[in-house]
């Protein structure tokens, strides 16, 4: 088995792999696809999932912890680095909470190891939908939803909190009323989308910018490859005798 290396969190200094796998996928896998790609990257070594509720995969993350336990895969839930995130409808101070109780019943779990804002966007409770539509939007107010974001910390219920999709400007803001700063960033970015300027703020500020899609949007689920077929990129990866995901991932 693969001993994934690990990357310390701001605050707590609680280890985060620094390689993961994300369970968003459209259209999604039938349950025993799923949880059999799961239970093989657990069998591997992979210990940090990806999820969120508006993925829809919690409750099937939570079916693939009780089997891995079950099997002995894993010792304990402790064992495993959980991420999930709270959608647009619920950044509102006093729906982040509730949200978060709701994320963990559905993976069967006392605690998260890692709670993001998924989206700095606040949309009416009823539209759960994408693509995002503007005028579903509602006034995002970035001192309220993390304050909610600090007391699931304090509770316990998150043992490290940060955001997704927020640019240097949305730090800044959190930033400027933070009492627990975000630990994380998690952002769209691969060979061909570096955010090197948001790369250098993160790293100033000591938040760790987390990956998705580092291969791009491979298929129909963003509408296109321009990494995975980009020559360029091939031609690095064959110089080195490793495919084009092993290079650059």
């Amino acid at each position: 088995m693969t001993v994934i290396p690990t990357v310390e969190l701001l605050g707590d200094g609680r280890p985060m792999p620094v390689i993961g796998i994300g369970t968003a996928s459209a259209p999604p896998p039938t349950p025993e696809v799923f949880q059999a790609g799961m239970l093989h990257a657990i069998a591997l070594g992979y210990r940090h999932f990806d999820t969120a509720y508006f993925y829809g995969s919690e409750r099937s993350v939570g079916d693939v912890i009780a089997e891995a336990l079950r099997r002995g895969l894993i010792k304990s839930r402790a064992e495993l680095f959980i991420t999930s995130k709270v959608w647009c409808t619920n950044n509102y101070g006093d729906r982040v909470l509730p949200s978060l109780q709701e994320s963990l019943g559905n993976l069967r779990s006392e605690y998260l190891d890692l709670y993001l804002v998924h989206w700095p966007v606040s949309l009416k409770p009823t539209e759960v939908r994408s693509p995002i539509e503007t005028e579903g939007m509602q006034p995002f107010d970035y001192r309220a939803v993390w304050e909610a974001m600090e007391e699931c910390h304090r509770l316990g219920l998150a043992k490290s909190i940060g955001v997704s999709n927020f640019s240097c400007k949305k730090l800044d803001q959190i930033l400027s009323i933070a009492m627990i700063p975000p630990s994380v960033n998690q952002v769209e970015m691969h060979p061909l989308w570096q955010q090197k300027r948001l790369m250098e703020f993160c790293k100033e500020k000591r938040i760790v910018i987390t990956a998705y899609s580092p291969l791009g949007g491979y298929g129909h689920k963003w509408g296109y490859n321009d990494v995975i077929e980009c020559n360029v990129l091939k031609q690095i990866a064959s110089a080195r005798g490793k495919t084009l995901a092993q290079a650059f991932t």
